[in-house]
């Protein structure tokens, strides 16, 4: 048994802590909570050039996106929205209020309750990315968060969020749309200005400004993860489509410098043939730039003699998408435990979940897979438990109360419990003489 490593990484994408980034973030996040609303204009005039003092779009300038987009772009946008809405619907069925009576006298349960605010932070960058829109916010929708913010950077070009973008978040069912970014951006809905309430929970990839922004206000507010660059591991053996698997690692490579593909292999000639391909297909590729440096600094191969050795290989990785290109993928399913989203079938490209299957791409990514999964219609649910208890409950329940709160000295605790003990037994004796 042996796992050859054919192509290694350049470097790590894995980061050292970077200081200096910290500390600017941690200023204009100290700025935006301080100052408001003046402090996130000044930071939206710096960044972004965006002079207006109204970053909230109106219900005219929502039409008006409308109305600049292509019919082509509209209903592929509400495909996407319906799919996704769909599987939301069948994951928000599947979580329950439960009850039981585990003695007499002695119920426990819990109910399922939405988070009451949540917001959607969309990236805008070299192009739209809808797509993030309704992958954050329909989960909310359908989860019941009763007000749903969503912002996004302007678009240089244009002067406002792109209308792709802003379509999709009023398709998805945003309640308030702003025309911000940035770390700023992060600051103004964690902690609210005069013009926007803060939220519960923030949600959505962003560049490296607003993933360390959402570091530093994590705690005060919620959020989904710290999300890095983006990721696939392939596995593959010699029935894999060499092609399929070369597309496949571009697709993900032109997402960011940054951005890792990784192909684990039974078959040499399978990994020839796909970097052959690769090669082939970068010549052509518009994104080839961003994906040749992508492949070449981060890309990584490793030829396996066993399934097996490929499957420990992944679990350590954790990688944030996982495609299976082999003939019986059911035989290694069980045993893959640390991914974000998988993908089982040369036919399942992961650019279909990107967009249109339905399951939620924004996912764990450095290897978050290991403790969490991606955005889901379950991150804006608070499963909270109760219970009630009688007296015949507190019976048994408040002498071994008593004595857990003495072995840890916590003596108030002792004394709520022993003073039911007390009211339990004069109501015995009560209940006695009169009998």
């Amino acid at each position: 048994m042996s796992i050859v490593p054919v192509k290694k990484p350049i470097k790590s994408t894995i980061k050292d802590k970077d200081e200096v980034l910290q500390q600017q973030v941690s200023d204009i996040l100290k700025t935006v909570q301080n100052k408001g609303d003046s402090g996130l204009y000044y930071y939206c005039e710096k960044f972004d050039k965006f002079t207006d003092k109204n970053l909230k779009l109106s219900e005219k300038q929502i039409r008006s996106a409308y109305d600049s987009l292509d019919d082509g772009i509209y209903e592929s946008i509400k495909q996407a929205a319906k799919n996704i809405e769909q599987f939301a619907q069948i994951q928000r069925e599947s979580i329950v209020p439960k009850v039981i009576e585990i003695a007499p006298g002695i119920t426990l349960g819990h109910n399922i309750l939405p988070i009451s605010s949540s917001a959607s932070y969309v990236p805008g960058g070299r192009y739209p990315l809808p797509s993030s829109a309704l992958m954050s916010i329909i989960p909310a929708r359908v989860a019941g968060v009763n007000r749903i913010v969503a912002c996004s950077p302007p678009d240089s070009s244009i002067g406002t969020i792109n209308p792709a973008t802003v379509v999709a978040m009023d398709v998805a069912g945003a309640n308030e749309i702003y025309c911000m970014g940035g770390a700023h951006a992060i600051g103004a809905l964690a902690y609210g200005t005069e013009s926007i309430a803060p939220v519960d929970i923030i949600v959505g990839p962003g560049n490296q400004w607003v993933t360390e922004a959402k570091r530093q206000v994590s705690g005060f507010v919620g959020i989904d993860f710290l999300a890095g660059p983006s990721e696939v591991l392939i596995i593959a053996d010699n029935t894999a489509n060499p092609q399929f698997i070369a597309a496949d690692l571009l697709a993900q490579s032109e997402h960011d410098p940054q951005a890792r593909g990784i192909l684990i292999a039974t078959d040499r000639g399978l990994i020839e043939d796909t970097i052959r391909y690769l090669e082939e297909f970068l010549q052509k590729l518009s994104t080839e730039p961003i994906a040749r440096k992508a492949w070449n600094e981060n890309g990584m191969i490793y030829l396996v003699d066993h399934l097996s050795e490929a499957v420990e290989l992944s679990n350590k990785i954790a990688p944030e998408h996982l495609e299976l290109h082999i003939s019986n993928p059911d035989t290694i399913i069980p045993e893959l435990n640390n991914y974000g989203s998988l993908f089982i079938g040369s036919w399942c490209a992961e650019v279909f979940g990107d967009y249109i299957s339905g399951t939620n791409h924004i996912l764990p990514t450095m290897r978050a897979s290991r403790y969490t999964g991606g955005v889901w219609v379950g991150t804006f649910l608070k499963v909270v438990s109760y219970q009630s208890i009688t007296k015949e409950g507190a019976q048994e329940l408040a002498p071994i109360a008593s004595k857990l709160a003495e072995l840890e000295g916590l003596y108030a605790h002792k004394l709520a419990a022993d003073i039911r003990i007390k009211k339990l037994t004069q109501h015995e004796r009560k209940t006695c003489r009169q009998l």
